[in-house]
């Protein structure tokens, strides 16, 4: 069973920052070679890709929707199980609830999701 626990959202003015992670666990899973990805859904709105990041057997080659390029950045620490979403900038369209995810071979794991709002 995979566990995905995500962490840091929070309520941050527009031109903020704030740093999600998402830590990993259980038995059997080899996190180093999963890729891992960000994922958001804003009310009313399907979920959408933020940022992917492969796994150590492809390069960890990273992956951005355009409307983040350039402000977010995904990072993973392979040794702690975790992955990371470096948010700078932010924009009220970035508001809504992101989602850690994890998928390798046809499986695919969801965290419960970490609310950011982006408000003045």
């Amino acid at each position: 069973q995979v566990q995905l626990v995500e962490s840091g959202g929070g309520l941050v003015q527009p031109g903020g920052s704030l740093r999600l992670s998402c830590a990993a666990s259980g038995s059997g899973f080899s996190f180093a070679v999963n890729t891992m990805g960000w994922y958001r859904q804003a009310p009313g709105k399907q979920r959408e890709l933020v940022a992917t990041i492969t796994g150590i057997t492809s390069g960890g080659s990273t992956n951005y929707a355009d409307s983040v390029k350039g402000r977010f950045t995904i990072s993973r620490d392979n040794a702690k199980k975790s992955v990371y979403l470096q948010m700078n900038s932010l924009k009220l369209e970035d508001t809504a609830v992101y989602y850690c995810n994890a998928e390798r071979g046809g499986s695919s794991w969801w965290g419960q999701g970490t609310q950011v709002t982006v408000s003045s």
